[in-house]
């Protein structure tokens, strides 16, 4: 007697729902009814004969056998997707329009652009390096299709991974020393402005800040002419700038919830739904799942 066949839609449903944390969240993002979403996830389990989430009030669970379940769909997904690629994907064509912060296009977007490039070769992408904060509307209101984010909440796309924030000051003028505390920050609704004043509150150190600048470049010039120590994402600190911590009296940062974005609008793209699958296959880690 043979086991019943899983589908890839129920696996898809499964995923997105891990990856959202919730059944409405998911139910975006594979373009389906949260009511809809629900019913392919009991199909799933009851071809799999046990639980896979415990469903809560706000919150969903792994099972043991959800935990178990996970990698291999998540495996069989991103196989389903390449062969997807191998026979249409230099059929594709269209625009793309997508949005990216400075920090991380070099180290996490450059990579994956190379991957896209040589079977899409005829889709156009029309790159928007900013601040997150200024990306996530943009998705929101339609006007860019994609975007890598630093997100604020769950809903803003789904997590890749965890990008470390750290404090870096030039060693040439060791302005960590100073009292109050010089500090170049983002504008004043950026997440690391944030992490930075917060961080410097619960240790009680005295602060002032004495650079602003929206861009990453501006940070690092404020860092190495000496005006100031600033709060980067680990992945942009240049190797000539020092990482600082607990020597020079700065307390540890939270990290950055990292996740791709996409707009609603642009659900029936083709072209956009392979970049949105190739940069999830490439980027998205381990992260934790026991709490969805």
């Amino acid at each position: 007697m043979g086991y019943p066949d899983l589908q890839m839609d129920w696996l898809k449903c499964f995923v997105a729902v891990v990856d959202a944390g919730s059944l409405s969240a998911a139910a975006p993002g594979v373009h389906r009814s949260q009511s809809a979403v629900s019913m392919q996830l009991k199909k799933l389990e009851a071809s799999l004969g046990c639980q896979l989430l415990l469903r809560g009030p706000r919150q969903n669970q792994l099972t043991a056998e959800g935990q178990k379940l996970l990698g291999y769909a998540r495996r069989m997904l991103d196989l389903h997707a390449e062969a997807q690629t191998a026979f249409h994907g230099s059929e594709l064509t269209g625009r793309i329009r997508l949005g990216v912060p400075d920090d991380y296009a070099a180290k996490y977007l450059t990579p994956a652009l190379r991957r896209f490039a040589p079977n899409f070769g005829t889709v156009e992408i029309e790159l928007s390096c900013e601040q997150s904060t200024s990306l996530i509307p943009r998705v929101e209101s339609g006007e860019l299709d994609l975007a890598l984010v630093s997100r604020e909440h769950p809903s803003q796309g789904t997590l890749l991974f965890y990008e470390p924030m750290v404090w870096v000051g030039s060693a040439q003028f060791e302005v960590w020393r100073r009292d109050p505390l010089p500090i170049a920050v983002y504008e004043s609704t950026s997440l690391a402005k944030h992490s930075a004043i917060n961080a410097l509150a619960l240790q009680g150190r005295r602060y002032k800040v004495v650079y602003n600048s929206s861009s990453l470049a501006g940070q690092i010039a404020a860092v190495e002419s000496g005006l100031a120590v600033a709060v980067l994402t680990q992945c942009s600190v240049p190797p000539h700038l020092k990482i600082l911590g607990r020597e020079q009296l700065l307390g540890p940062l939270e990290p950055m919830e990292v996740s791709v974005y996409r707009s609603r609008a642009s659900k029936n793209s083709v072209a956009v739904d392979s970049l949105c699958d190739l940069l999830l296959r490439t980027l998205r880690t381990a992260v934790p799942s026991q709490n969805l």
